[in-house]
């Protein structure tokens, strides 16, 4: 089976934003993921998740004034230079925790706006260059409207257009299975497809967005295609919990996950 990542800004909220590595680490998880660290200082992440044995899998770029509304800058024509220092700042996070992905969020713009989509282009080429001099993979991400009006990169096919055109070498794919099944269904095939391009995979229940147990799609049969395709990287838990973190982990039971050991807690499982 994968390796799953606990996704701290949805899971564990029962605990305060540090408190959630030792969480992750007690249920079982190897690794986790985050939207935003910026709260804390680098070294206070660094030091979570070395204190409890955890590989960073991915966090995101500062994405602008998030309480305001925005969600990512790089398709914003007028924000190039506020996007530029979202990366020097993203960097020192990246170093001290060992994270080698980072996401750029493209933000509220209109996808056939011509100048929306150079400043996205530049945006991404910017990023993907100042990355790679430090080993580090840039992603991009497709997300639906349903969940997020108005956002630019809600099309698989663009994102795998930009990522070829482009050809940066650490330029890679967000495949966030909730989103392409709202967007464009079809999972299976486009994993096989775009593994090439694939940087990391996430997972939630369709369409409610929560535990990986059932809805739309037969998550087993998800994970056991990853394997067979030699998919090694991670896959993100990023789904909001129904009813309590530990009283839903009961998916990864049934998963058989043998390598992920998830202790029984009295009264939750």
């Amino acid at each position: 089976m994968p390796r799953f990542a606990a996704n701290l800004s949805l899971m564990f909220g029962e605990w305060s934003f540090l408190d959630r590595f030792a969480a992750a680490a007690d249920a079982g998880f190897p690794a986790v993921e985050f939207l935003f660290p910026y709260d804390h200082a680098p070294e206070a992440i660094a030091d979570r998740l070395a204190r409890n044995g955890l590989e960073l899998a991915l966090f995101n770029l500062p994405p602008g004034d998030w309480a305001a509304g925005e969600r990512g800058l790089a398709a914003l024509p007028d924000r190039f230079d506020d996007l530029k220092a979202g990366i020097e700042r993203a960097i020192p996070y990246a170093e001290a925790t060992g994270a080698r992905r980072l996401h750029l969020m493209a933000g509220l713009a209109d996808r056939g706006a011509a100048e929306a989509r150079a400043a996205y282009r530049r945006a991404v080429l910017h990023a993907a260059e100042m990355l790679d001099a430090r080993g580090i993979e840039l992603l991009i991400e497709p997300i639906n409207r349903r969940s997020m009006p108005g956002y630019f990169l809600d099309d698989f096919a663009f994102a795998e257009d930009l990522i070829r055109d482009l050809a940066q070498p650490n330029l890679r794919l967000q495949f966030d299975i909730y989103h392409r099944q709202i967007l464009h269904g079809d999972v299976t095939m486009a994993l096989r497809r775009l593994l090439p391009l694939i940087g990391h995979v996430q997972v939630a229940s369709v369409p409610s967005r929560h535990e990986p147990d059932g809805e739309e799609l037969n998550h087993p049969f998800l994970f056991d295609e990853l394997d067979r395709m030699g998919y090694t990287g991670f896959v993100g838990c990023e789904y909001v919990p129904r009813a309590g973190t530990l009283a839903g982990l009961g998916w990864l039971r049934r998963s058989d996950l043998s390598h992920l050991v998830v202790p029984a807690k009295a009264g939750t499982l």
